[in-house]
């Protein structure tokens, strides 16, 4: 009987012992995008760096890119997500597509740029901002961040959809009407090389416009969301030289009730083993605690913060 008894109170204690460790395990979910696009494979990476550093059960999980994930974010319905910056800024202010502003959204990282590619055929005549008026040309499916990031720069440069033939497509159909000879000029937003850009310039005699340094400064200032950056020669078939233009950052946000700790663990173990993530995609290599603070559009979440002041980063 004694026997027994003692067989049942180690059981006890075996499965007393493992509720303490699950309860000491926190759980974070990352919302990404699809399975075919870079933010599943770099936040799967993420995650498992995060679940191997620190007392975080971190997964990815597939989304709807970023518009959805802020969404899910603001509603507390997923813990951490892939956001491109410009997104998170008109969400944090009630802006573009955001009817109401979501004050809740934290910045965690900044990640990587993706850049605004605008293209032109070579032989659209197209050689300034202005030379757009009249002709046809692709600003993206309606109501997207590509849509956002075009009207910024139109409201730069002076001139309104009323000027030029306007169509609202994805970075599939930008592509296959320039194949046809259907638009004049398209703006994709996309870390480079994008493969749908990459098969165009194979077929097509494209170009990109490069935006001058006065113009990026001008459009940093009024839509902070925007970093100058630029896309190397060769990058692209047919383009020979450094393109200057500017790009949005893929950014990380969770809500301001995730526990600083929680936050804090999961942003030191990403920084703190980031090789992993370098190896993990070639995008991943651009990822680094020096550009973290980055174009990020919503306050830092305390736990973030914290870490980076740790070391001995500027955090305003």
């Amino acid at each position: 009987m004694k026997k027994v008894f003692a067989i049942a109170l180690a059981a006890t204690a075996v499965i007393a012992f493992a509720s303490v460790a699950c309860a000491a395990k926190n759980y974070v979910s990352i919302a990404t995008g699809g399975t075919s696009g870079t933010y599943f494979p770099i936040g799967g990476a993420i995650a498992q760096t995060v679940t191997k550093g620190s007392d975080i059960q971190a997964t990815a999980e597939t989304g709807n890119a970023s518009v959805a994930n802020i969404n899910l974010v603001s509603k507390e319905e997923i813990e951490i997500a892939f956001v491109q910056n410009d997104i998170a800024y008109w969400a944090f202010n009630g802006q573009q597509m955001f009817k109401q502003a979501m004050p809740n959204i934290r910045a965690v990282a900044a990640l990587y740029p993706e850049h605004i590619q605008l293209i032109i055929a070579k032989n659209s005549g197209i050689t300034d901002l202005k030379s757009l008026k009249g002709k046809r040309i692709g600003v993206g499916a309606p109501g997207s961040g590509t849509e956002g990031d075009a009207k910024a720069i139109f409201s730069i440069a002076g001139i309104t959809y009323d000027d030029m033939k306007v169509d609202f497509l994805d970075f599939g159909a930008t592509t296959s009407r320039f194949k046809d000879n259907q638009i004049d000029a398209g703006f994709v937003v996309a870390g480079y090389p994008t493969a749908s850009v990459m098969d165009l310039a194979l077929t097509k005699d494209i170009d990109m416009f490069s935006f001058d340094e006065a113009f990026l400064k001008q459009l940093s200032e009024k839509h902070p969301y925007f970093v100058a950056s630029s896309i190397p020669a060769k990058t692209y078939k047919g383009i020979d030289r450094d393109v200057s233009t500017c790009a949005v950052m893929a950014i990380l946000v969770t809500h301001d009730k995730m526990p600083e700790d929680v936050i804090y663990q999961f942003t030191k173990a990403m920084f703190e083993n980031i090789g992993d993530i370098h190896a993990s995609h070639a995008k991943g290599k651009e990822i680094s605690l020096a550009t973290a603070l980055d174009g990020l559009t919503a306050p830092l979440h305390p736990g973030a913060a914290k870490y980076y002041k740790e070391k001995g980063m500027d955090v305003k």
